[in-house]
């Protein structure tokens, strides 16, 4: 069973940080790409930041671009988003997901607000 448990969201101020979690099980992690979504309020769900299966090929939306960073630990079968320079307009409910599997976590919701 594919289980997805994303962990680390909270509220912070606006310039504040944050590092998400997330611990995958029930299929073989490492051969797969992880990939962060989020989705705010009223609005679609939108990818974030993925990085292959080997940890190389890390890509960012525009809007994240130099404040977030995607890594992975693969001994431990989890994938990380250190988020910096946090800002109102991030605010949101953050998912982990491997692509090309068909399952999501409950996700963790960040809240940037003074």
């Amino acid at each position: 069973q594919v289980q997805f448990v994303e962990s680390g969201g909270g509220l912070v101020q606006p310039g504040g940080s944050l590092r998400l979690s997330c611990a995958a099980s029930g299929f073989t992690f490492i051969m797969y790409t992880m990939n962060w979504y989020r989705q705010a309020p009223g609005k679609e769900r939108e990818l974030v930041a993925s990085i292959g299966y080997t940890g190389d090929g890390r890509t960012y939306a525009d809007s994240v671009k130099g404040r977030f960073t995607i890594s992975r630990d693969q001994a431990k079968n989890t994938v990380y988003l250190q988020m910096n320079n946090l800002k109102p307009e991030v605010t949101a409910v953050y998912y982990c997901k491997a692509s090309g599997v068909d399952s999501w976590g409950q996700g963790t919701p960040v809240t940037v607000s003074s």
